[in-house]
C-alpha cells in the first residue's frame, strides 16, 4: 500500500425497510478534512486522470458500478515514493479509498458507474497550479490498467509524460 493510501469497508446496517449505511465520518481517523461532496456519473470505457494536487485530499466511493483507481507516489518525502498500485473498487461491498494530496491519480471504469468524491478543496478554488497531470499510459506510472479507455478528455489525452510532471513539480516547490 502506499504510504497515507487508505481503504475502509463500510458497514451496511440492513433491516426489513432497506439499509444504512455510514459513508464518512471524521472520527474514522483518515485524514481527509472534506469541504465538498460531489456525485459523479462515468460511462463504460471512461477514464479520469491521471492528475494530481498539492493542496487538497480525495475519497471516492462507488455507488454504482466498478472503478479501477491508478495511484502513484509522486510525493518527494514518502516512504512509497515511486510506488504505483492499482484498486479495484465496486459498489458492493462499499468501500471507501482516501488518499493524500502528492498521490497521482487517475480512475477507469469498465461499466457505467456512479461515485461519490469527497475533497478537501472546493472545486470554486481549484487552481490551474495545482490540476497537473500525466498521460495514464506512461509506462513509467507502472499501472497494468484492465482495459483501453474509450473515453478521455482532450487535455487528459495530451498531457505529458510523468517525467515532465516530476520535474514541472519540482521546479515550482523550489522556484
Amino acid at each position: 500500500m502506499i504510504a497515507g493510501v487508505q481503504q475502509r469497508p463500510l458497514d451496511e446496517h440492513c433491516d426489513a425497510r432497506g439499509s444504512f449505511t455510514e459513508v464518512f465520518s471524521d472520527c474514522w481517523g483518515l485524514g481527509l478534512e472534506p469541504r465538498q461532496w460531489s456525485l459523479v456519473r462515468s460511462r463504460a470505457g471512461t477514464l479520469r486522470g491521471m492528475h494530481v494536487h498539492g493542496r487538497h485530499d480525495e475519497s471516492v466511493l462507488v455507488i454504482s458500478g466498478k472503478v479501477y483507481v491508478g495511484l502513484h507516489d509522486l510525493r518527494p518525502d514518502s516512504p512509497t515514493v515511486g510506488k504505483s498500485m492499482m484498486i479495484e473498487l465496486a459498489a458492493n461491498p462499499a468501500t471507501q479509498l482516501v488518499f493524500p494530496r502528492g498521490i497521482v491519480h487517475g480512475w477507469y471504469f469498465p461499466v457505467d458507474s456512479v461515485h461519490l468524491q469527497g475533497v478537501s478543496e472546493p472545486h470554486s478554488e481549484y487552481g490551474a497550479d495545482d490540476n497537473n497531470g500525466c498521460h495514464y499510459a506512461d509506462p513509467e506510472l507502472g499501472l497494468r490498467w484492465p482495459g483501453k479507455p474509450s473515453i478521455i478528455s482532450d487535455r487528459a489525452a495530451a498531457f505529458g509524460t510523468l517525467r515532465e510532471l516530476r520535474e514541472r513539480l519540482y521546479e515550482c516547490v523550489t522556484a
